[in-house]
């Protein structure tokens, strides 16, 4: 009983038991998806090789001191920003996207660093003492911290790593406490960014809320009129981004509006995805039996798409098991970060979060077809390697916070 107790008291088994399930879970569907495909069908061989690795690097990352994590924020931050320069000038063009590194045979993406390195450096600079998180000056340096890495992605061009970090610096300001006024300054460029791209009546609706709200904030006309300006800029920009993404990127976007408008091109994969979920029923048509997963109707759908490979062969249970164990580790990581007293990882570990949940809510999302389809992988469960090491080095932290909360919490 005593050594129970000191299990349960130095090692979280609410953090590691479901992301272990899901791994498994993902082995499964990489299995199934790759059987037939010879060009893919030592991906699982793979992944397990990379599950095995992970392993060892989250019981490495829970061993390390506690403290070492603010040390070693900024270097992080540095070393993934140097890798997303690399990557641009000597990656390998993978999808549209130049975002891989390739080593040995093996491809690696410095994004899946630079997201851990972007949450560790905000959580530094936002837990310092002389931090005002209602200073424009404190504000204007948290996004800076937040835009470069996004504008390396943007370069290469990577549309669905972006939105993981604006939500991961969305919420992580929130979880420091900004103002509603900080809030509408940070938020109200990402509305018209999307606004933008949805059309120009949506643009100039967009416009006339920021201006509706400005006035109902009453703040000074020098101000507001920077505020506007600068949405105004975002609001032209995304444009010039969007008409400078490749035709391809173009029409997922376009297609995301109305997929029926090229179901044998940029709205085919969102489609087949739904046929493949909803064809699985109650309990699924079972293990390696999914009609759309096994003649490969989704291509490459064991990386982005492997949710639906889930819903065919496993049913509504098997979707509704992976969306219970992820929300019961968002629970877990939530509850950790709240009673942290450390605010520095109180910031990491909702940082940490943010970016699995953005995962979560975009690759699902995309596969049911509530999001565009941007290309972006479901944590412990799709194929990937950098992904997959990414996702354990972060639940490491987790487990070694909870390992010391005596000491944080």
């Amino acid at each position: 009983m005593r050594i129970d107790y000191k299990l349960k008291d130095k090692f979280d088994l609410g953090l590691a038991i479901p992301a272990l399930i899901l791994f498994c879970i993902g082995l499964a569907a990489i299995y199934s998806s790759t059987l037939h495909n010879p060009h893919a069908v030592g991906n699982f061989n793979k992944q397990l090789f990379f599950g095995v690795a992970s392993i060892i690097l989250f019981f490495v990352i829970y061993s390390v001191p506690t403290n070492v994590f603010r040390s070693v924020a900024v270097p992080t931050y540095i070393v993934s920003l140097l890798l997303l320069v690399v990557v641009l000038v000597i990656g390998k063009r993978v999808s549209g996207a130049k975002a891989w590194l390739g080593l040995a045979g093996l491809g690696f993406q410095p994004s899946e660093l630079a997201k851990l390195g972007t949450a560790m450096v905000l959580a530094a600079f936002l837990s310092r003492k002389n931090t005002a998180i209602d200073s424009f000056k404190d504000i204007f340096l948290a996004l800076l911290l937040g835009l470069v890495p996004i504008a390396l992605v943007l370069a290469e061009p990577d549309v669905g790593t972006t939105f993981v970090f604006t939500g991961l610096i969305i919420v992580m300001l929130f979880w420091k406490g900004i103002s509603l006024f900080g809030l509408f300054v940070v938020l109200s460029p990402a509305i018209l960014a999307i606004s933008s791209l949805l059309g120009v009546y949506y643009f100039v609706a967009g416009l006339v809320l920021v201006v509706i709200s400005l006035f109902m904030f009453r703040k000074d006309i020098f101000f507001s009129a920077s505020i506007f300006t600068i949405n105004l800029a975002v609001g032209f920009f995304t444009s010039y981004v969007l008409k400078a993404l490749k035709e391809h990127q173009q029409a997922r976007i376009r297609s995301f509006i109305n997929p029926a408008a090229d179901p044998l091109g940029a709205g085919y994969n969102a489609i087949q995805a739904k046929v493949a979920i909803g064809s699985g029923g109650l309990w699924g048509k079972g293990f390696l039996a999914g009609s759309q997963t096994q003649l490969q109707f989704i291509p490459e759908q064991w990386t982005d798409f492997i949710y639906c490979v889930i819903g065919e062969e496993f049913g509504f249970i098997g979707t509704i098991t992976v969306l219970g164990l992820f929300l019961f580790l968002f629970i877990r990581i939530l509850k950790l970060a709240s009673t942290a007293k450390d605010e520095f990882l109180s910031l990491v570990l909702i940082g940490i979060l943010s970016i699995y949940f953005i995962h979560f809510l975009v690759n699902v999302g995309m596969v049911v077809g509530i999001v565009p389809v941007v290309g972006i992988p479901l944590p412990f469960v799709s194929y990937g390697g950098s992904s997959l090491l990414a996702s354990s080095m972060m639940l490491g932290i987790a487990a070694n916070v909870y390992r010391t909360k005596k000491n944080y919490t």
